[in-house]
């Protein structure tokens, strides 16, 4: 079971007279990095709670809450700081009448004034409270099943990738006989045109033979790729939730002996088949940078 660090979701309460919307979106990010993107004045005293919640609940992932409070009746909290307001009026219509300017829509210059207007400060009801926690739990659980979701493609999506790169593998074995009759035939060619025919050491050509075919030799990087890929199987299959790290590790990994399997290759067949792991590992690693 793999989750996605990608995730959606939306739940709506109604009580009385308000309808409460909570909506919740995550993109990948190393951190548990939570942002209120709107949250009513009201609910600030409540904020360090409603972190708690979303915390335990969403693991890791850069989310954005948005908590939205509309009143049916369309009275919205919100104050108006009437000294102010006045003091405002009384100077501007003072500099308006000095200058000669004219005064205009007065008011609605003031209401745009800093502090003029301000949200209302209400205190949460324990009924109020109880419905936002109810509608952010629901949230929650759409949120996960949304990552429940796009987790499960991603593993099959996976699991398919990792199977072309054990495939691509196997097509290597072919290959390497060719390697050795290729590799004999020009470094006797070789010889022949440097040293002469006559002049070849039997023994010390096939020494160099033999020390050449060692250095060329993947039988290691392939044993250990195969045992990465399968060990990369394992762990996508177990049923733990946070697993992206460990399986970017492994991923690692199986890049370090498809890189060294095309470093020793020394045949442009099997060069082929290391670029085409690298281009399934690479689709993996995408995967897994977006998953927890």
């Amino acid at each position: 079971m793999l989750l996605s660090m990608t995730g959606y979701g939306r739940a709506t309460q109604s009580m009385n007279d308000k309808t409460i919307t909570i909506e919740l979106r995550s993109l990948n990010s190393k951190y548990t990095d939570i942002r209120f993107n709107k949250l009513p004045p009201s609910y600030k005293q409540k904020e360090i709670e409603l972190r708690k919640i979303i915390t335990a609940k969403v693991q890791r992932g850069k989310i954005d809450i948005t908590i939205d409070i509309q009143s049916h009746n369309g009275d919205d909290g919100f104050a108006l700081n009437k000294p102010l307001f006045e003091k405002y009026c009384r100077e501007l219509s003072r500099i308006s009448n000095d200058m000669g300017i004219p005064v205009g829509d007065l008011t609605q210059a003031v209401l745009r004034l800093p502090n003029v207007v301000s949200a209302g400060n209400e205190v949460i009801d324990d009924q109020e409270w109880h419905m936002v926690e109810q509608a952010l739990r629901e949230a929650l659980d759409k949120f996960h099943q949304f990552r429940l979701s796009e987790g499960a493609a991603m593993e099959e999506d996976c699991q398919v990738r990792v199977n072309h790169i054990l495939q691509y593998l196997g097509e290597v074995s072919p290959f390497e006989a060719e390697r050795v009759t290729k590799l004999r035939n020009r470094v006797n060619q070789l010889m022949e045109e440097y040293v002469g025919k006559d002049n070849i050491d039997a023994n010390r050509f096939e020494q160099e033979i033999l020390y050449y075919l060692e250095k060329i030799d993947v039988t290691e990087e392939k044993v250990r790729l195969e045992q990465h890929c399968q060990y990369f199987l394992e762990e996508l299959a177990k049923t733990v939730e946070l697993k992206g790290r460990k399986l970017s590790f492994i991923s690692q990994e199986m890049g370090r002996e498809i890189n060294t399997l095309g470093s020793k290759a020394n045949s442009s067949d099997i060069q082929r088949l290391v670029v085409k792991m690298k281009d399934e590992l690479e689709k993996i690693k995408e995967q897994v940078a977006n998953s927890l």
